[in-house]
């Protein structure tokens, strides 16, 4: 009997020249068109007068900024009325917080020893304050746009942020306004 020699056919080759450019080409642009997300985090910190000792003498003074529907009141010492910021058509005035905020930063740089270093704001808020005006009034208090060597920067004012309840009184008066 005779034996079949089977003939082995010769090897495919893998041509993927075509491939190589294809991904050459494709990968850069991907990369380019990439949107690359920036998580931010923000911490916060408990009240200054919750922290105090209940001594009322030994309370360090607070500066705080309480936001309602009618615009921005900044007390400094708490509860004593500093500055207050009204709501305009347009909406809060942002601009004109940071710029108070700035003039104030540099009093408290020149004035006494123990608000020099001052870091800290409350923010007090009502209920109805909605999420974007928090996180914009956090921004805003928290540092603005400075020109350092032909460069723009963040400068610091108050990074220790924390958040509390407007007192009663302001969410009552808010509450009557609305009727």
């Amino acid at each position: 009997m005779r034996r079949r020699r089977r003939v082995n056919p010769p090897e495919a080759e893998l041509d993927i020249t075509s491939f190589m450019n294809l991904m050459i080409v494709l990968v850069p642009v991907l990369l380019l068109s990439l949107v690359f997300s920036q998580v931010r985090i923000l911490n916060l910190q408990l009240p200054v007068g919750s922290q105090a000792a209940s001594d009322p003498n030994d309370q360090p003074k607070v500066l705080e900024l309480v936001i309602d529907q009618t615009g921005f009141e900044l007390n400094y010492p708490a509860g004593v009325l500093l500055k207050r910021f009204d709501k305009t058509a347009e909406g809060y005035q942002f601009a004109n917080l940071s710029t108070y905020l700035q003039d104030l930063k540099l009093t408290f740089q020149q004035g006494e020893p123990e608000n020099q270093d001052k870091k800290d704001i409350v923010l007090l808020l009502t209920p109805e304050i909605d999420y974007q005006t928090i996180v914009t009034t956090m921004d805003t208090v928290r540092s603005f746009k400075a020109v350092v060597a032909a460069n723009l920067v963040d400068a610091e004012l108050f990074p220790q942020i924390s958040l509390g309840d407007a007192p009663e009184a302001q969410a009552d008066n808010n509450v009557g306004a609305k009727q």
